[in-house]
């Protein structure tokens, strides 16, 4: 099994109050996804994490394939980090972070996401090819909705913004 690194980081203008309120509801997902995914939302979730919560997910990766995905919300500390890990679905291991640190006027914004795909190395050119430069467009659409919902910090620190790919 090969495991895959992304990581990305945004500097927002807002409270570390109002991002966690923000990305912890997870109703709030389906707004920062990609509407050519088709995310929804299968589950009654509350709009609050908490350790142990399962929601599951129907998406649309590619034409005429809809897929299942359930997720655990296996870790949280409050307006720190939270954690999220596929249960089933479209990768073989899924393990999503999401951190969240207050600077100087506003909140940094830190995913970091650890992924295998299944059927080992025959896999890897469909990673290359597919996977990778879909998850880097999933990516930079949120990037583009949260510029759009809460804007930037002045352009003295916009260049904190960075999106590391491994």
């Amino acid at each position: 099994m090969r495991l895959h690194r992304l990581a990305a980081k945004q500097d927002l203008p807002i409270s570390l109050e109002e991002a966690w309120a923000f990305f912890s509801d997870p109703w709030n997902l389906p707004e920062i996804t990609p509407p050519w995914l088709r995310l929804r939302i299968t589950s009654n979730a509350p709009h609050r994490i908490y350790p142990g919560l399962v929601i599951t997910y129907s998406v649309s990766p590619f034409p005429f394939v809809r897929n299942q995905w359930v997720t655990e919300i296996t870790h949280v500390v409050d307006r720190e980090l939270f954690v999220d890990e596929q249960r089933f679905g479209p990768y073989r291991f899924w393990h999503h972070q999401h951190h969240f640190r207050a600077i100087p006027g506003g909140v940094r914004v830190i995913d970091i996401v650890h992924y295998a795909l299944p059927f080992g190395p025959v896999s890897e050119p469909v990673h290359r090819f597919g996977v990778r430069p879909r998850l880097r467009g999933i990516f930079r659409y949120r990037r583009e909705v949260l510029r759009s919902r809460f804007g930037l910090l002045p352009p003295a620190d916009v260049r904190t913004e960075e999106f590391v790919l491994p």
